[in-house]
Order: structure tokens, then C-alpha cells, then sequence
């Protein structure tokens, strides 16, 4: 049962043991409301191999939906002045700017349209947690198509758009000091971390599934997430994963803590009584990419990208179960389902985190999600009255 009673409702938790009696093993979601912590809750079991169960403070990998937390952490520079979107990437970072990379600006890398979207060759475990090599490997780095081209930066992504919010803190702290002093602590995001303590690591889930696919119809797919790094139980099962700081898709955190997050944007940019983005730069969030409508060529699909690095709600087939279409919501999907969004109409934010990797948004999300949604209603309703 949740650790408090006031943070869940019966329909949530049917939805929950609908999810574990189908595909899941072991999930949390939380949801804040206008800056409220109002659902917590959470079923299953952590670690099959030793039966410890979920609770509200396990911890999970939500692989990409780190995205949106390097990008909101990004944003903070913006708003403070040391960032502009559109000035070229090498005018912070002028290493940045070897090999034809001179003309590529901030957005192109926040909208995927860099023209740089794999990870350095010969990447391992191992190098991946070198920050130092996987940055020289960025900088010597040719452009594999033109500017405006849209290719998503599965992997390597999160490292550009950190080296340049490390470049531009004019306190010259390290990404995870930023976006720790800036942004978690201030939102009470405190079990999110890029790179796990040790003393964290009894709090872990087991992650199972995510195999490394033999072959792929897309041909560029393993030079963006390649082999030895593939988001996989194999590979963020391992020691060194976990304290490896990803800041694309390396996070590790509760639903809770993810939630806060989304809860900053749903709530326009202040949350816990801080402000920290200002709400004309967080309703700017669901502006389109240019060129949305192009099919892009590592996913293979068309991606509603936000100017602004988040994902954007549309029709896009297989994207739109949990993501109601065509709503001023801004979200991010991870690798295994995990998902977060913040709906900046309703105040709304939700994060669900899991262990049991998955291929698309399992169908027990939607109940889910539509549960939440029902309880949001009736204390928006409450409030009203």
C-alpha cells in the first residue's frame, strides 16, 4: 500500500494491479497538480531475484524522459541571459565547432536537427563514463547530413546540450552540480540523479527486457545507440551504468521526483513557491520544430519535436495512447515506455516509471493515465467549488 493513504485513490490503484496482473513487474506514478503533490502510489516488486517490492522511494531508469530535464535545466540558462538559442554552438564551446560543426546553433541540437546525431565511434560502457573522452569525441565529429535535417539524437544528445549549460555557468560548476543546485533542489526533486550514489544503490529496481534488437530496418539505428551502450538490462544493469552520468538518457529516479519536474512546466514555471522559468517561456515550450511535418530518418516516423527539445502532442501513430491529441501538453518517452508530461491547460503533470522494459506504451498506461486524470478533475472541481 502507499506509504500515505492521502496520495492515491482507488481507481488509480485498480489501474495499477490491472498493469501488474498484464505486463508490468514492478511501476510507480505520481502526479502533481498546480504545483501539488496529489497521487504517489505504486505496485509490484522491484527485484524478482530477491522479492523486495516497490515502494514510493525505488528507484527506476526512465532512459530518455532525462531528456526533458536536461532540456528544462538548459532553460534555466536561457532565462538567465547566458544562453541564446540560436547562436552558434562553437561561440561557448569553440572546440565545438571543428570539422564543419561551426554553423550548428543551440536549437539545432535541441530540436534534433544538428546534423550530429550518433554516438563517438567505439563507444563502451566503460568510455561512456569518461566525460572527458565522450566530449573529444563530439568535438572531432563531422556533420552526417545538413543542418535542418531531422535525425533524433538518441544517445549522444544529452552530452552536447550539458557541455554547454557547463560552459555557460558562470560559476563553472560540473552538469550534475548545476542542474542539482538550479533545478531538483529547488523543485524537491531530491531522488533524481544523474549518476547513483552508492549508498543509493539498495533502492534500485531491476530493470528486464530492453534485448538488443540482431538487426534493425533502419541502418544508422546502432550508430546512435550502439551495441555496447543500447539501453538494455544487460548494459543499465551493470555498476558502471548506474553511476555513469547520461544526461540524455542516463537519469535514475522515483515517479515522484520525475512528476516534480513535469510539475514545473504544467505549472507554468513555479513550483514549491519557486519561480524558475518564467510562464511566457514555458508556454513558448509548444512551439513546433520547423519541418515537423518530415519524416525523420533515425526514428523513421514522423516526431512531434518542440523548438525547445521536448515532445510535442499530435497524431503521430503510437505515440498518442497516454497523450491526449492535439492538447498544449509538452512530454518526453523513454526507452521501455517510462513517460512524463506536463499539461499545461489542466496544471497536470504525471510521471510513470517502471522495470519491465517494453516496445510502445503498454495498454494498462492509458487506464492509468485516465485514472489520474479523473482524480485531477475532481479536486480541480473541489477547488472550484
Amino acid at each position: 500500500m502507499p506509504s500515505d493513504s492521502t496520495l492515491t485513490d482507488p481507481r488509480v490503484e485498480a489501474a495499477i494491479e490491472e498493469a501488474l496482473s498484464t505486463t508490468e513487474v514492478g511501476l510507480q506514478v505520481a502526479a502533481y497538480l498546480n504545483g501539488e503533490l496529489i497521487i504517489d502510489a505504486f505496485g509490484g516488486v522491484a527485484d524478482p531475484d530477491t522479492g523486495r517490492l516497490v515502494d514510493s522511494e525505488t528507484l527506476f531508469f526512465p532512459f530518455s524522459v532525462t531528456k526533458a530535464v536536461t532540456s528544462t535545466s538548459l532553460h534555466l540558462q536561457a532565462e538567465r541571459g547566458f544562453v541564446d538559442y540560436d547562436t552558434p554552438i562553437a561561440e561557448y564551446w569553440p572546440e565545438w565547432g571543428l570539422n564543419g560543426k561551426d554553423k550548428i546553433t543551440v536549437r539545432h541540437v535541441l530540436t534534433h536537427q544538428s546534423g550530429v546525431p550518433w554516438m563517438p565511434d567505439g563507444v563502451t560502457p566503460e568510455l561512456k563514463a569518461d566525460w572527458d573522452w565522450m566530449i573529444r569525441g563530439f568535438e572531432e565529429m563531422a556533420p552526417e547530413y545538413p543542418i535542418g535535417t531531422n535525425c533524433y539524437h538518441a544517445l549522444g544528445w544529452g552530452w552536447i546540450i550539458a557541455e554547454i549549460i557547463q560552459r555557460t555557468d558562470p560559476k563553472g560548476r560540473k552538469f550534475t552540480q548545476f542542474v542539482k543546485e538550479e533545478l531538483l533542489d529547488p523543485i524537491g526533486a531530491n531522488d533524481l540523479y544523474f549518476g547513483l550514489p552508492k549508498s543509493e544503490d539498495h533502492r534500485l529496481a531491476k530493470l528486464m527486457g530492453g534485448e538488443i534488437p540482431d538487426s534493425t530496418p533502419y541502418p544508422m539505428f546502432f550508430r546512435g545507440m550502439p551495441h555496447e551502450v543500447h539501453p538494455s538490462a544487460k548494459i543499465f544493469n551493470l555498476e558502471l551504468t548506474r553511476r555513469t552520468v547520461d544526461p540524455g538518457a542516463g537519469s535514475i529516479t522515483n515517479a515522484r521526483s520525475m512528476a516534480a519536474h513535469f510539475g514545473l512546466l504544467a505549472n507554468k514555471g513555479e513550483i514549491n513557491g519557486v519561480r524558475l522559468l518564467s510562464s511566457d517561456r514555458v508556454e513558448s515550450f509548444l512551439e513546433q520544430r520547423p519541418n515537423s511535418d518530415v519524416v525523420d530518418k533515425y526514428l523513421g516516423i514522423k516526431v512531434p519535436v518542440s523548438r525547445y527539445g521536448y515532445y510535442l502532442s499530435d497524431e503521430t501513430p503510437g505515440m498518442i495512447p497516454v497523450i491526449t491529441p492535439h492538447a498544449p501538453i509538452v512530454w518526453m518517452p523513454g526507452a521501455g515506455s517510462s513517460i512524463g508530461w506536463a499539461e499545461l491547460d489542466t496544471g497536470l503533470a504525471v510521471a510513470i516509471t517502471h522495470n519491465n522494459m517494453q516496445m510502445g506504451p503498454p495498454p494498462a498506461f492509458v487506464t492509468i493515465a485516465q485514472a489520474v486524470r479523473d482524480v485531477a478533475a475532481e479536486k480541480k472541481g473541489a477547488l472550484v467549488s
